[in-house]
């Protein structure tokens, strides 16, 4: 198995060469080696489809919870792997710190912190927002391997679809010491334009809104360097097997079989 830096070293090298990449979102073991096995390079976890193998909702995850998730991850493959951390999981910017401390015991080389309380109807302000994601950095700039940090703003997943605002924050967070800069929920390729042009860092997109959705080129050439798939992935693979039960339950049949051959 890589080492923890080999793994840290092989991604920070990814937002580094040219051209635009694809960070997966695994959701157990099995989903982790399929995802290795298909070719991709980094793998990240998702709040949302972690939760839902826990049979919990977004945010309803204890830190130990998802410290626990992390671990599956890391042990599946030899991949790189990014974490999920939403708000750093800690109302003070001391408990920000020690969960990226445990986080990175678990063997991630990379996460990401939110701007806004769990759940997403709601911003900090700027300044603790600030406050909180200097935290996390000062926190990881003592780990013994670059840790890859990535900094959210959620205006645009909870109604504040404000792009100069958005902008400005994700400014202050580049100034703060993150590695990446993202803002979910973006909704043209224009936004997405303006965002990466503002910014020195590279920025991620995520893809997982219906409608709202690119071509890994269309974001390249936008000036996007990391394309995240959210709970997209594991929403597919539920919904097949949905499909498959319905069958079985309605119709009595099993043709979902054949099928999962391709």
């Amino acid at each position: 198995m890589k080492s923890q830096l080999e793994k840290a070293t092989a991604l920070q090298a990814l937002h580094e060469r040219p051209g635009c990449f694809v960070i997966a979102n695994a959701w157990d073991a099995g989903s982790a080696r399929m995802l290795a096995d298909e070719g991709f390079e980094a793998l990240a976890s998702s709040s949302g489809a972690s939760a839902a193998v826990w049979g919990k909702t977004d945010g309803q995850l204890s830190r130990d919870e998802v410290l626990a998730h992390l671990r599956v991850l890391v042990e599946a493959t030899d991949l790189p792997v990014s974490a999920d951390l939403e708000n750093g999981m800690s109302d003070t910017v001391e408990g920000i710190a020690e969960t990226f401390r445990l986080a990175a015991a678990t063997g991630i080389v990379g996460g990401s912190i939110e701007d806004g309380p769990r759940g997403g109807d709601s911003l900090y302000g700027i300044d603790e927002a600030v406050r909180r994601i200097a935290a996390a950095r000062e926190a990881t700039r003592a780990f013994p391997f670059p840790f890859t940090l990535t900094a959210r703003c959620e205006g645009f997943l909870c109604g504040r679809r404000d792009l100069d605002e958005t902008i400005t924050r994700l400014q202050a967070y580049e100034a703060a010491g993150a590695d990446v800069l993202f803002a979910p929920g973006l909704q043209t390729l224009d936004q997405v334009r303006a965002v990466c042009k503002a910014l020195s860092r590279p920025v991620n997109y995520m893809i997982g809104i219906p409608g709202r959705s690119f071509t890994v080129q269309e974001l390249a050439d936008a000036g996007v360097k990391r394309v995240s798939l959210a709970g997209s992935l594991y929403r597919t693979a539920m919904n097949a097997a949905r499909v498959a039960a319905r069958e079985i339950r309605s119709q009595g049949s099993f043709s979902y079989v054949d099928a999962a051959k391709r």
